[in-house]
């Protein structure tokens, strides 16, 4: 791993965890409300990371192509397939978790998201654009990328998987951040392209944010219900 990466990674990490010094400071300053403190602050923090990461990265986006890489068709339709197996896998994932292991399908972390969005309207920005671009820059570009080199697909992908869904502190639902971490993965190494699973990501936050805003949490578990009805037949 290149130093520069080691610098991206430490960003990252500052910029997650500056929320717990940042907010309670412009509380005690401003005298504003801490849960909106740390909202306004986790938008600009993610933001001003993803400056940083990017100039940080500023050598690799200069860097040719890869030979195999796909092109803005192949982008395009691979996207669209992205983001439909993400989807899938992330329903095969809960599904599995609720009938074998009795976990609640419900995710604290979607919900909890799902609050500040309603609270704050800009923040739809951070789970929709913001996340998903600094996510897979981390997780499937430098985490999985160097780990892909030493070692085979499977296990690459778990590792970085497992990174990934512990750092979004959700312990209970790490099969479905593992389904989505190997989708990600797949999609980088078919299309040599770190553009595709970002917009997959993306894409896949948008609809569930949106999904999640339309919806009441009856017609929700209705859905979930309906889910379970047609993989297990009740």
């Amino acid at each position: 791993m290149t130093r520069r990466y080691t610098y991206v990674i430490l960003t990252y990490i500052i910029m997650q965890f500056s929320v717990l010094l940042m907010a309670p400071l412009i509380t005690s300053i401003f005298g504003v409300n801490l849960a909106l403190a740390s909202i306004y602050w986790s938008v600009f923090s993610f933001t001003l990371g993803l400056v940083i990461v990017l100039w940080l990265l500023k050598p690799d986006m200069q860097v040719r192509a890869h030979p195999d890489a796909v092109g803005i068709g192949g982008i395009i339709v691979w996207s669209v397939l992205g983001i439909i197996m993400a989807l899938l896998s992330q329903g095969l994932a809960a599904t599995i978790e609720m009938e074998l292991f009795g976990i609640d399908p419900g995710s604290e972390n979607t919900q909890g998201i799902m609050n500040m969005a309603r609270a704050v309207p800009i923040f739809i920005v951070l789970p929709a654009i913001l996340a998903p671009i600094l996510e897979e820059i981390i997780f499937r570009k430098i985490i999985f990328g160097s780990l892909y080199k030493k070692m085979n697909f499977f296990f690459a992908a778990l590792i970085s998987s497992l990174i990934f869904a512990v750092i979004h502190t959700d312990f209970l639902h790490i099969l479905v951040y593992a389904a989505m971490g190997f989708v990600f993965a797949f999609l980088y190494v078919q299309t040599k392209r770190i553009l595709v699973p970002i917009i997959v990501h993306a894409g896949m936050n948008t609809l569930v944010v949106l999904a999640q805003l339309s919806l009441d949490p009856e017609e929700i578990q209705k859905r979930l219900d309906q889910l379970q009805l047609i993989f297990f037949g009740g």
